[in-house]
């Protein structure tokens, strides 16, 4: 293993033989690293964490250090994350909480940009994109495929939808609709579909028509919301696409951005 003789490593951690850990890194007890990690420099990770595969985290990141709770007393929750993240300078994420279901939960091939901050029990998921300086409150759950904007302060327990869209600079209070571009030009609004994100991942002209037809129920229409599900519940064929966000929002305790 590759370990910079300024680093700190404690002996109680395990890292796999390919890791590599640069200058002045702080390696806490109770950490895992998988294989080929590469930490830069100044790389502070305290456990209990288990960090997957192919994993690079840049200089001054702060990576399962205690939560920012005040109910928090010391107890030995923690943070997992999975394979081909990218974190990027400044970012601190931060294990979880007895009462949120002690774990921060990260996936697969995410990129965390500089200064992004993720709290205590949030659910993140994967092939996600956090633009510089989004934060995350405590308890936060971001579905596959989603971007969060730069400079974007999100409310503890909002959802983020799978395939959603948010703006740079849009403060988020509300569950975020799954396939949505959300953004805060002119009041923090849905602005349809993520087409051009949705064509991106796949998605051929049937799903997007489909998906497109629920928005306009949903958004361009002059029902409520409970009123735009009861018509699109109605509908055959919705596929399972439209479902899920059917699903989304009967689920949606704090209310969706429309």
């Amino acid at each position: 293993m590759s370990i910079h003789p300024t680093a700190i490593v404690d002996p109680k951690s395990k890292a796999h033989p390919s890791c590599k850990i640069g200058p002045y890194c702080v390696i806490g007890a109770d950490v895992e690293l998988g294989e080929d990690c590469h930490l830069a420099a100044h790389v502070v990770i305290e456990g209990p964490a288990k960090i997957g595969a192919h994993n690079r985290f840049f200089p001054f990141t702060s990576i399962g250090l205690a939560p920012q709770d005040i109910t928090y007393a010391g107890e030995p929750t923690r943070l997992e994350m999975g394979d081909h993240n990218v974190i990027r300078e400044f970012v601190t994420i931060n294990r979880g909480t007895v009462k949120g279901g002690g774990c921060t939960r990260v996936g697969d091939y995410n990129l965390i940009m500089a200064y992004t901050h993720i709290a205590h029990d949030c659910q993140v998921g994967s092939h996600i994109i956090m633009a510089n300086a989004a934060t995350l409150g405590g308890h936060v759950t971001v579905g596959d495929w989603a971007t969060v904007g730069a400079l974007c302060p999100v409310h503890h327990f909002v959802r983020i939808g799978t395939h959603a869209f948010i703006g740079g600079g849009t403060t988020i209070t509300r569950d975020v609709l799954p396939f949505s571009k959300t953004s805060a030009e002119r009041g923090t609004h849905a602005y349809g579909l993520n087409a051009v994100g949705l064509e991106r991942r796949g998605f051929n002209k049937e799903r997007i028509k489909k998906i497109h037809h629920a928005y306009r129920v949903l958004l361009a229409s002059k029902l409520n919301t409970s009123q735009a599900l009861e018509k699109l519940k109605a509908e055959a064929d919705l596929g399972p696409d439209v479902a899920m966000l059917i699903h989304f929002i009967d689920k949606s305790e704090r209310g969706v951005i429309k």
